[in-house]
C-alpha cells in the first residue's frame, strides 16, 4: 500500500525533490567559503602550506585560491584575482552551472550535461600550464599570491 504522499513508480519527483541535491551542494559550499571568510588564509597557522611551494619553492596553479576565495567572500574582486585569478574564474563558472542546473531542476527537466571537447579540455589545461610557468619567472611577479 502506497503512502499518499509518496509518488508512485514512474512518477516524476516533485520540486523539492529536484532541488535537494543542488541545495545540498550549495551548503556546502556556502559553508566552506563561511569557513574561509571567517578564518584568514593570510595570516599563518590557519591553513595547511602548499607542499609544492613548501617543498620546491614554486607557486603551483592553486596557490593563493584560498586567498582569492576569503577576498571573494568579503567582496575585494581586486584582491581576489591578484590572488589567483584562475579560481576566480572557476568560482564563476561554477556558480554559473550551479543556476542552470537549479533553473533546470525547477522546470523539471534534467542536469546540465557537462561533456566538454578534448580541444577544450587541453587547452585549459595549456593556459593553467602557461599561467603557471610565468608566476613562477622573475617577470611574473605580479602573479604571485
Amino acid at each position: 500500500m502506497h503512502s499518499v504522499n509518496a509518488p508512485t513508480p514512474g512518477t516524476p519527483p516533485g520540486r523539492a525533490a529536484r532541488l535537494a541535491v543542488p541545495a545540498g551542494l550549495l551548503a556546502a559550499v556556502a559553508g566552506a567559503f563561511a569557513y574561509v571568510g571567517a578564518v584568514d588564509p593570510n595570516e599563518p597557522g590557519h591553513y595547511p602550506a602548499c607542499p609544492l611551494l613548501r617543498l620546491t619553492g614554486l607557486y603551483c596553479p592553486g596557490c593563493g585560491g584560498l586567498r582569492s576565495a576569503h577576498a571573494v567572500v568579503h567582496g575585494d574582486l581586486p584582491a581576489a584575482l591578484q590572488a589567483n585569478a584562475p579560481a576566480v574564474l572557476g568560482y564563476a563558472v561554477c556558480a554559473v552551472l550551479w543556476t542552470v542546473w537549479v533553473v533546470r531542476a525547477a522546470r523539471g527537466g534534467p542536469p546540465p550535461r557537462i561533456d566538454p571537447p578534448p580541444v577544450l579540455l587541453w587547452s585549459l589545461g595549456a593556459l593553467l600550464l602557461a599561467f603557471t610557468v610565468v608566476r613562477n619567472l622573475p617577470s611574473g611577479g605580479w602573479l604571485h599570491p
